[in-house]
Parts: C-alpha cells; structure tokens; sequence
C-alpha cells in the first residue's frame, strides 16, 4: 500500500530546459552588466551554453540548491554579498515561466485519490509554491517543502522524512519520485519506495541502480500504482 507520493519538482513535475533556459540566461546577463567576457564565465562555471540556452547534462546546479548555484558564480562577482544573491537568485526564481512536463491538474487529481501528495525540492520552498500556483496546481499538495524549510537538501533524506512525519505515514510506505539520483538517494536514505522518471537528464541506466522502477514520467504513475494494487 502506497501512503504518500512525494515529487521532486524540476524535470518531475516541469520541463527544466523550458522553465530556466530563458530564466537562467537573462538572470546571468543582469548580473554581467553588460560585460560579454563575466557573462561567459558565469555560464561556463554553473555549465550553461548561452547560444543555445541549455545546461550541460552533468551541471552541477540542475540538481542542486540555489545556494549551491550561487556558490559557483560568486567567485566572479566580488562586489555581491552572498546572501544578498541568494535572494536575489530566489526573488527573481519565483516569477519564472513555468511549463508542465504532462498537464498536471488532472493527472495529480487522479493521484490524490489515492495518498496525500508533497513536493521535496532542492529549490526554495517559496519559489516551488508559486510555480505550483502558476499552474494551478499548489492546493493538490499537501506539503511543498523546499532546501531552505528546515530539513536540509537532497540528497539527504531530511525532506523526505518530514514529509512522512507530515502525513503521519510510515517511510516505507511512501514514493519519492524523482528524475535525477540526488532524488533516489534522499528516498533510499529515508528507507522509501524509489520512483525514477526519464523526463530530466539521467537515463533509464543511471536511475536504475538507485530505483525500484523508473518510468519515463509522471503520467505514468497511476498505471503503476494499479499495477501495485493487482
């Protein structure tokens, strides 16, 4: 039996390359002020080819936290605070553009009817709301926790367990889902069921290892769970 589905968001729930691509490069072009040579080298320190916006598969910041994003450009901005672009980078997150991996509203309807559904993201929690809200989706979950609620990023299992906690449900019978091994790790950590998705960067034999099923995205999830109940 399955008492909660627990979503990462990026490349789960919404297309990466869709939603920053764009966001990614007009955030680094701001901070480059009009200098080609800082722009170029804040794209080449977090691995985003600015001809055609797109991050490289092994960026380091397509799982990561913001502050981890931040962490590898600051070097090059002297003149910035750290936490003064933490925040930044997270004010600027929320008003992005956000595009759905399937159409969400109906597919996460359908879920509900079987566990309550959260979000564990290594984005800000405040940022995964809005982007829930922009699709008008934000009131399917019953928990959005983000890096910065409390818990701790993925890949340790902090989210996750308090998401379990949340829900009053035991570790073992929840699902995280998630596309990337960052996400894998945190529910194999907690002692979850592992659901990958191929609709980010890692493929089938990337997340298999870590997995107990990998499907190619979300839309498939009720089949499994019917699956599970047979």
């Amino acid at each position: 039996m399955i008492s909660g589905l627990l979503f990462d968001k990026d490349a789960t729930l919404l297309d990466f390359e869709k939603t920053w691509g764009e966001w990614s490069r007009s955030f680094l072009t701001g901070l480059a002020d009009g200098d080609p040579a800082l722009l170029q080298a804040m794209a080449d320190a977090i691995q985003f080819d600015l001809t055609r916006n797109t991050f490289h598969p092994t960026s380091p910041v397509i799982a990561g936290t913001p502050d981890e994003g931040v962490d590898l450009i600051l070097p090059l901005l002297p003149h910035w605070d750290r936490d003064a672009l933490v925040t930044h980078s997270n004010e600027t997150a929320r008003k992005v553009q956000v595009h759905e991996i399937v159409p969400l509203a109906p597919l996460l309807d359908e879920l509900k009817t079987h566990a309550p559904l959260g979000i564990a993201t290594n984005d800000a929690a405040a940022s995964a709301r809005r982007h829930m809200e922009a699709v008008g989706v934000a009131d399917r979950f019953t928990a959005i926790i983000g890096s910065d609620s409390g818990f701790g990023g993925k890949p340790g299992p902090g989210m996750c367990l308090a998401f379990a906690d949340h829900i009053g449900a035991e570790p073992a019978t929840v699902a995280m889902i998630g596309d990337s091994t960052h996400d894998l790790h945190a529910g194999r950590a907690a002692g979850m069921i592992c659901v990958g998705v191929t609709s980010g960067f890692a493929s089938e034999a990337d997340l298999t290892p870590h997995a107990d099923v990998v499907l190619p995205d979300v839309s498939h999830l009720p089949d499994w769970l019917s699956s599970r109940a047979t």
